[in-house]
């Protein structure tokens, strides 16, 4: 069993691997990466001229590379798939946007047993003393590159509050993806505040997102950025926390959708739960950045279960009291459960079903289809 957020008096740097029969010290840094023969993958010399399309990660060294850095950046080229072998990879992770069409795959096919991980926030101190790294710099992975695909992986930044009660940027991401046709199937993203940054290049670039029956857990604006990204069939989870008094412990969505993009979150045949108080989470808020005051937040969420955890009398608020919910591009439809209930109308904008017909996976990916 995975345990992502140990409960007090437990190491946050162990994580449990199922199936693997021990718990794997997250402390220990990852050997620097090697190309050699083994069981799991015949890179061979690390002469040879030509990278191989498929390369194998095993963090015991039974790969080509024991980092997932070191096989992204022998992955030249486009069309590279990496094999990760089950572990934990405790380490930062960039895909350059030159490296197009890379593939990872987790080879145990549980994304509990093949995790990458660390530990950065914004408010941490870089190594060479230039400053914190800032939301951006604190993800775990960041993911430049189009038509990037993953498939059983855990993406996790385990940086806790607890431990930093001095820091004041509590940002920190697990992944950034700005790629255009980049695809998530069956993976996990963990975290607290801002865990899955699901962005674009610029406010006038195309970036289209699709997860499909992926967890993504959190309490600050946990999925948020000016992606068009469909999460279809996902779980989205809210937790509880211990440093603050009362509600709202957070928000699970905080979309930050350029003016001219026409299409921003949406959120299908999904379900949001919560081990916090009933009520004490906002489905969403809107982040306009200082650096777009033109942007239009947009979020659909539709035939999606909402736990009690989400406020329904209120489930709206304001990033920004200059930029109120109200006047983005917010809407419901046929969403279900004791969060969706409507006592307040005024609270909760709701499609027409002519206006739900345009809000579809396959309209807001265009003439993109991914496979899966």
């Amino acid at each position: 069993m995975f345990s992502p957020h140990p409960r007090p008096g437990s190491s946050r740097r162990t994580f449990l691997v199922a199936g693997a029969g021990a718990a794997l010290a997250l402390g220990a840094a990852a050997t620097p990466a090697r190309a050699r023969p083994g069981p799991f993958g015949p890179y061979g010399s690390p002469a040879r001229r030509l990278t191989p399309a498929t390369l194998y990660v095993d963090p015991r060294g039974a790969g080509d590379f024991t980092t997932v850095q070191a096989a992204v950046s022998a992955a030249t080229g486009t069309g590279r798939t990496l094999v990760l072998a089950p572990g934990v990879y405790r380490e930062t992770v960039a895909v350059a946007a030159t490296a197009t069409g890379m593939t990872w795959i987790g080879a145990a096919g549980d994304p509990r047993r093949t995790v990458v991980v660390h530990d950065n926030a914004a408010g941490t101190p870089k190594p060479d003393g230039s400053g914190p790294y800032g939301t951006t710099g604190s993800a775990t992975v960041t993911l430049h590159g189009d038509g990037f695909t993953a498939r059983g992986l855990t993406f996790a930044n385990d940086w806790l509050r607890a431990d930093h009660p001095g820091t004041t940027g509590t940002q920190a991401v697990a992944v950034k993806v700005t790629g255009d046709r980049s695809a998530f199937y069956g993976c996990r993203f963990l975290g607290h505040q801002d865990t899955l940054y699901a962005d674009s290049p610029a406010p006038a670039a195309r970036a289209r997102q699709y997860f499909r029956d992926c967890y993504v857990e959190g309490d600050v604006d946990f999925v948020f950025g000016r992606g068009t990204a469909v999460h279809d069939r996902c779980h989205f989870h809210t937790l509880t926390r211990t440093d603050l008094a009362g509600a709202p412990y957070g928000f699970v969505f905080a979309p930050s959708t350029a003016g001219t993009t026409p299409l921003g979150f949406l959120v299908t045949r999904s379900r949001i739960t919560s081990e916090a108080p009933d009520a004490y989470y906002k489905l969403a808020r809107p982040w306009v950045p200082s650096s777009d005051t033109t942007a239009r937040p947009m979020l659909v969420v539709r035939d999606t279960w909402l736990g009690p955890g989400i406020d329904a009398v209120a489930p709206y608020a304001n990033m920004s009291d200059a930029f109120p919910w109200q006047s983005q591009r917010f809407a419901e439809y046929r969403n279900r459960g004791a969060g969706a209930r409507v006592p307040v109308p005024a609270n909760r904008p709701r499609l027409s079903p002519a206006e739900a017909a345009r809000h579809t996976r396959a309209h807001y990916l265009g003439d993109w289809r991914p496979v899966g």
